[in-house]
């Protein structure tokens, strides 16, 4: 039991670990976004360019990797604290799935910036970058707070 209780506290910090680099790059990205499809609706090319590779490096480096840990430490710690049949679970699993599918969604429009066919106001891009932050919020408060 002791050495299932070290495993367990070993996962969970590398959990959180990677959640703060996961959450570090979808704070990060979508401001790049935005940056990005400014600098193509002024005309200035080299940033616009500047602004592919960047993206493109944060995603290779920080944000898929990230991800695809936190999702593995985050079904082990389920397994290993047999956690599967708690509701909070299930609550903070659909809102991590909804944040994988952000992730998604992020890296699909920065595909699409970089292609040079932006589809989206500014403002609308500022009112998706607030996204990350709402779910993290209820997903903390799921796991901390456990209501259900």
């Amino acid at each position: 039991m002791e050495r299932l209780a070290l495993a367990y506290s070993w996962y969970l910090a590398g959990h959180i670990i990677f959640v703060i680099f996961w959450m570090a790059g979808l704070f990060m990205l979508p401001r790049y976004l935005i940056y990005h499809q400014e600098a193509l609706a002024a005309g200035r090319a080299d940033e616009a360019a500047e602004w592919t590779s960047r993206e493109g490096k944060i995603r290779k480096i920080i944000l898929t990797p990230a991800m695809i840990v936190v999702w593995l430490l985050g079904l082990t710690l389920a397994t290993t604290g047999q956690h599967w049949s708690e509701a909070w679970l299930h609550g903070k699993l659909l809102l991590v799935l909804a944040l994988s599918g952000y992730h998604g969604w992020a890296v699909g429009y920065a595909k699409k910036l970089a292609a040079g066919k932006p589809t989206l106001t500014g403002k609308q891009l500022r009112m998706l970058n607030e996204v990350p932050a709402v779910l993290l919020t209820f997903i903390v408060i799921l796991v901390v707070v456990k209501p259900f």
